[in-house]
């Protein structure tokens, strides 16, 4: 038989125990074959009818009772006759039946993906719906689960075809004015501004292709800093659970550990790493090697160090990662900085009373001191507060962006903006540096939004907004053959896309990342 008209089978659910196993067959023997397991089924049977049959091995003892159900070509997911046997879950019971029904030869087992693959060239699914089905099967968050449901729907579909259909129409009329000028004449007027309208279209499409990549496999964030900053405590905070030891002693951890939560319906791996010290032991430099490694595969890391480190030691720590992302947070806030051997600078009471700050208003009143801290009256951590008739100062945002500032924090008269201040132990500050988190990872919009989710998807649009670009330029400076040649090359890349113009190794590579069954 041939891999067109041969019939299939495989098991469409998993081979553990279970409440319901289904035994699923595609192509013209399905029927007779599904028959021979299921005997009582008639000759023809309704279309889409749920029988409870009988299943029976080759001897026509009975190995269990289910449900059958015959879908008929053309009006079934592959296109061809397909077969459903709903038996229960037991997984030597399936075996059973998946072998008597190849036993005759009738039919052979599916290959990975084989039953998408053939509603796919048989015209039922375009090319980025197939794949969507085998990013819901792989979805493990809520955004990966909408966005594969979403490609599922013909979201993708539509959003190419509305950029494939006018570029095709172009080209035509462009191939049409080169080939036959005569009868063609005055259809390249305007072909520039379509050009150049089909580029931001594509553009537009293409930007959402970092947000697809952190729906598709989750965004990856590191907590790093110098030793006993709280980032183990803060970890076990945002998990939710006690995944890292924690003690007062430096170097705790030594390894990356790391736990998957899921905030806002988008998938997150949080990363605990080794401390960071000038010297560490020697296992401890292992932990420390690694965390330097791990710094710079993540989409965002978290700076955590302790209340009062100075400017010029965080702009240090902060070098650590490199060119990726970083978000610095005060951690231990509910330690105060002399507890941890880090006492910020003194203010002389001469200071105090000649400080006054200048604003576009005026000059607000002097600041007094806050005292009960050390039990000091003048405030041993040198912590000045607003004179209570003094106008409230300005706020923050420090975390979101916004301007009331979810950790109130209060802008300061130096130079540098207050960190965010985070205690791992109380949970202060943890719902803001959450919220914080997503919004430097996603930006605006749900994470359930996105349409673009694929590398693939995301290669070929590229492909293609380059083609346009080009062929943008050319309608300014060069031949209208350039143009036609780019927006051929624009085509070719869409059309990977949707799998009219995909290869058949491209095809093959898509279908083998399947499970059988699907």
């Amino acid at each position: 038989m041939t891999s067109a008209t041969s019939t299939i089978v495989a098991l469409a659910t998993a081979p553990t125990a279970g409440a319901v196993g289904i035994l699923r067959l595609s192509g013209p023997a399905a029927l007779e074959v599904g028959r021979r397991l299921a005997p009582s089924i008639p000759v023809e049977p309704t279309p889409r009818h749920a029988y409870l049959a009988g299943f029976v091995d080759a001897q026509g003892r009975a190995l269990d009772e289910g449900l059958f159900l015959y879908f008929r070509a053309p009006s079934s997911f592959t296109g061809e006759d397909v077969v459903e046997l709903q038996a229960h879950g037991s997984p030597r019971l399936l075996q059973l039946l998946l072998a008597r029904a190849l036993e005759d030869g009738l039919a052979r087992p599916a290959a990975s993906g084989e039953f998408t693959r053939r509603a796919f060239l048989n015209g039922r699914i375009d090319l980025t719906r197939a794949e969507a089905v085998a990013d819901l099967v792989a979805a493990d968050s809520e955004s990966a689960v909408r966005a594969a449901a979403a490609g599922l729907s013909g979201a993708l579909t539509e959003r190419v075809r509305a950029l494939e259909e006018p570029l095709r129409s172009l080209h035509a009329d462009l191939e049409g004015v080169l080939n036959f000028p005569d009868e063609a004449e005055g259809a390249d007027e305007d072909s520039e501004a379509r050009v150049q309208a089909l580029r931001a279209r594509a553009e537009v499409l293409l930007s959402e292709a970092g947000q697809g990549r952190l729906v598709r496999r989750g965004a990856r964030v590191a907590l790093f800093g110098p030793v006993n900053a709280g980032k183990s405590t803060l970890f076990n905070r945002l998990v939710g659970e006690a995944r890292a030891l924690v003690d007062d002693e430096p170097g705790t951890t030594r390894d990356a550990l790391e736990a998957r939560v899921e905030w806002n319906g988008l998938g997150v791996t949080l990363f605990d790493t080794a401390g960071l010290r000038e010297t560490p032991g020697r296992v401890e430099a292992l932990g420390i090697a690694r965390t330097r490694e791990l710094l710079a595969g993540v989409d965002l890391t978290v700076l955590v160090l302790p209340p009062g480190t100075s400017e010029s030691d965080a702009e240090r720590w902060r070098a650590e990662a490199g060119a990726t992302d970083v978000l610095v947070i005060d951690g231990k806030c509910d330690v105060g900085p002399e507890t941890l051997g880090a006492p910020l600078p003194r203010v002389s009471e001469a200071e105090a009373a000649s400080d006054a700050e200048t604003t576009a208003g005026g000059t607000l009143p002097p600041r007094r001191r806050i005292s009960g801290l050390t039990g000091e009256g003048d405030g041993g951590l040198g912590v000045e507060a607003p004179s209570l008739d003094s106008p409230p100062r300005p706020r923050v945002s420090g975390l979101t962006g916004e301007g009331d500032s979810r950790l109130g924090v209060e802008a300061p008269s130096s130079a540098f903006p207050p960190r965010p201040r985070v205690s791992g132990l109380t949970g202060e500050g943890v719902d803001a540096l959450r919220e914080s988190l997503l919004s430097r990872l996603w930006g605006g919009g749900t994470p359930s939004a996105v349409a673009l989710v694929s590398e693939r998807h995301a290669d070929a649009l590229r492909r293609a907004a380059e083609a346009l670009s080009r062929a943008e330029s050319a309608s300014r400076l060069s031949t209208l053959e350039v143009v036609s040649g780019e927006l051929a090359l624009a085509l070719e890349a869409l059309g990977e896309l949707s799998g009219t113009s995909a290869s058949e190794a491209l095809i093959d590579a898509i279908f083998q990342r399947f499970c059988i069954g699907k």
